[in-house]
């Protein structure tokens, strides 16, 4: 498999740039005046920022986010040089949707203080594989209703992407499959802390305006 090195690595620098975009800080400051990092859950995320300002500045914020993983994986791969559906492309996209995904964790432009990178992630996925990323919209929104945790959402739709991709779509390419998995550990490592509060019982719940539960 011939891999395009030298375009790749300046892909996925312009992904992490891309990923790197501090939407819900820089919507944040730029209407209402505040850090979004300094409020509610003190994440740079569409969930804090629905959370703290509600769902005029969360839905919004929820859209770039899954832009920033969308746009670079769908079009940076395009002037690669290499044949669509090859391996080398499909490599390609998931460094790609890693890259972009790095950069929302750990942002450049907001000093390295991101997210936890979900809408991002989804934004790649619906690049990589758009049938697999509407099925982890419907867990999520199943488990949301039923139980108003974003957390336990977010860490149910992860656990769907891998399943769907090798049960559900049965995916010949090992890439996307490792990809599918290691995806999937990264949502559980960004959710530690939730996991923990989910445990005992002290996570915050919302409903579908942002608002905080009982």
């Amino acid at each position: 498999m011939e891999f395009p090195w030298t375009y790749s690595i300046a892909a996925m620098a312009i992904a992490y740039l891309s990923g790197s975009i501090p939407s819900s800080v820089w919507w944040g400051k730029g209407f209402y005046g505040i850090d979004i990092r300094e409020h509610g859950s003190h994440n740079a995320g569409a969930t804090n920022t629905f959370r703290v300002l509600g769902p005029k500045a969360g839905i919004p914020v929820l859209l770039l986010d899954i832009l920033k993983g969308f746009l670079p994986v769908r079009l940076l791969p395009l002037w690669s040089g290499s044949e669509l559906y090859s391996d080398a492309w499909t490599l390609l996209r998931v460094l790609l949707v890693a890259a972009a995904v790095l950069g929302h964790l750990y942002p450049v432009f907001a000093g390295f203080r991101g997210g936890k990178g979900i809408a991002t992630s989804l934004g790649g996925v619906l690049a990589v594989h758009p049938g697999s990323a509407l099925i982890c919209v419907a867990v999520f929104f199943a488990v949301f209703l039923i139980t108003h945790y974003v957390s336990l959402s977010s860490l149910a739709a992860a656990v769907a992407f891998p399943l769907a991709i090798m049960f559900v779509y049965r995916e010949p390419s090992l890439v996307i499959r490792i990809f599918a998995l290691l995806l999937c550990l990264t949502v559980f490592f960004t959710h530690r802390q939730n996991m923990v509060r989910l445990w005992r019982g002290t996570e915050g719940r919302m409903n579908l305006l942002g608002r905080s539960t009982s």
